[in-house]
């Protein structure tokens, strides 16, 4: 009997190590196909292929070069100094695609109130300094400024920007609130825009991620106002519904999404486009979203315990950031992280 008991515990202390042992060491699969291109940021919010590395925008006012030999801190000198509250701060930062010595930035500023604006910049004397003011007065908030700047195929300079939580202005051509803004990179206004102002879209809450397909086709995220999370197909001209509708609700005169999350949230930021998928950084949904542009079926591309804020494509890599430390994460040592990820 006393042999029989022990070789019970001997038994029961295997087979309780060889169990546990698989959950102490597993982890998340997904995390080994990122590697480390930075770590230590400060609330990024968009990267910037410089050619030699990647400038990040941090929301807290500062512009990162990330390059082989390291991190290298930006001299940024504004007209207006960089407001951080909440959701706002420093949001997009783009180069000029002529003039790799020129650069735009969209950000949150004080007068009166919290607003937005978008500036040119000139690189002279080791510093990015205010050179041409392309939009100012939009209106901001502590919620829901949008940011994100990008160049379309036709050389035009577009911005994302939000309700600023006035949500009937997304309805008002005249407004800057809730858009999709269009500009020549000089700063002047398209003679084609659709209402002979900055507006190329509205019926927008807070687009922050924009990108075109290999035909041209203008694509942005949204964030709804619970769930719903939204990816559009862009025209000009056109109202996207906001606050009138939202996921499959439909009125004259107003799109509807090509894809929404019905009751899940993704808070889905920065987009990119390759192969006939569109991968979206998801804050809430702490994740990459790889969304199949033929099918219309959305899945997870990568996945880890980060709020992903921007996502960036170049020679089979797909680049992305995470943003724990913008106040609503949970950081761990090393964040915030650019890492890189293989897309085949």
């Amino acid at each position: 009997m006393y042999k029989y008991f022990l070789a019970t515990i001997l038994f029961l202390m295997l087979a309780a190590c060889s169990s546990d042992t698989p959950e102490e060491t597993a982890g998340n699969p997904d995390e080994s196909r990122a590697a480390t291109v930075a770590e230590d940021l400060d609330a990024p919010w968009m990267i910037e292929n410089s050619g030699d590395g990647f400038y990040i925008s941090g929301r807290n006012g500062g512009l990162t070069l990330v390059t082989d030999d390291g991190q290298e801190t930006q001299s940024l000198n504004l007209s207006v100094p960089v407001e951080a509250d909440n959701e706002g701060g420093l949001l997009g930062f783009l180069l000029h695609p002529d003039d790799a010595g020129k650069a735009f930035v969209y950000y949150t500023y004080s007068d009166g109130g919290l607003k937005n604006r978008v500036v040119e910049l000139t690189h002279e004397a080791g510093a990015w300094n205010e050179s041409r003011v392309i939009a100012e007065d939009i209106p901001g908030g502590s919620v829901h400024n949008g940011g994100r700047l990008e160049i379309g195929p036709e050389g035009y300079l577009f911005v994302t920007t939000g309700d600023a939580g006035d949500a009937e202005s997304s309805q008002e051509t005249e407004s800057l609130a809730g858009k999709i803004l269009r500009f020549n990179p000089d700063g002047s206004i398209p003679e084609d825009n659709p209402f002979n102002n900055e507006v190329y879209s509205y019926g927008h809450r807070n687009p922050q991620g924009l990108a075109w397909d290999g035909e041209g086709n203008m694509y942005a995220t949204e964030h709804g106002s619970s769930a719903h999370d939204e990816i559009n197909l862009i025209e000009p001209g056109n109202n996207y519904g906001w606050p009138v509708i939202e996921g499959d609700e439909d009125a004259e005169s107003m799109e509807t999404p090509l894809y929404h999350t019905g009751e899940d949230t993704w808070a889905p930021s920065g987009i990119a486009y390759h192969d006939g998928n569109l991968y979206i950084a998801a804050l809430r949904g702490e994740k990459i979203i790889e969304y199949d542009i033929e099918s219309g079926e959305a899945s997870e591309f990568y996945g880890e315990p980060s709020r992903f804020r921007d996502v960036y494509i170049e020679d089979g890599n797909l680049y992305a950031i995470t943003n724990n430390t913008d106040g609503r994460g949970d950081p761990e040592a090393g964040d915030d992280r650019l890492i890189q990820i293989e897309l085949e």
